[in-house]
């Protein structure tokens, strides 16, 4: 599983100019899922999204998390961060897990996530338009399984 983590003041996602969720202060993570991901991978990332401390203190230091912050998550679906564009001009997207077996890791990520922090979701497929108002900047990139470099 792939992941971008982005702190941020508040996120909403759109479909069909319907806005479907919105959240305040919190966190934007978007999901790839991988072909070789496993529902242990989903509960792993989590944990992680859920204990990491990128969330300032009162002395400006980065050593809060979502939960001590009482912060929400957006959360988004995104097979595009399984792309390999090591090669050529178009990634490759063969890494990204079938949609089936990908929503089903997303939903079981979401439900780990719902466990400690109120979650949002997109709509999984969807052509979405996403909005990100990103705090700091504050982007990590985490990824479950072993680094894909070769």
């Amino acid at each position: 599983m792939i992941l971008l983590i982005e702190r941020c003041l508040g996120a909403g996602v759109s479909v069909d100019g319907v806005q479907v969720s919105r959240t305040g202060r919190g966190l934007a993570v978007f999901a790839g899922v991988e072909t070789n991901d496993t529902r242990e991978d989903a509960v792993k990332a989590a944990a992680k999204i859920c204990g990491m401390r990128i969330f300032e203190n009162e002395s400006g230091k980065m050593d809060l998390c979502v939960t001590d912050v009482r912060g929400e998550i957006l959360l988004v679906s995104n097979f595009t961060l399984c792309g390999d564009a090591s090669h050529g001009r178009r990634p490759d997207f063969t890494q990204a897990a079938r949609p089936e077996n990908a929503n089903a890791l997303y939903l079981v990520l979401a439900e780990e996530l719902a466990k400690t922090v109120t979650v949002k979701c997109g709509v999984f497929g969807a052509d979405m338009k996403v909005a990100v108002e990103n705090d700091g900047p504050v982007n990590i990139i985490y990824e479950t399984g072993a680094k894909r470099k070769e």
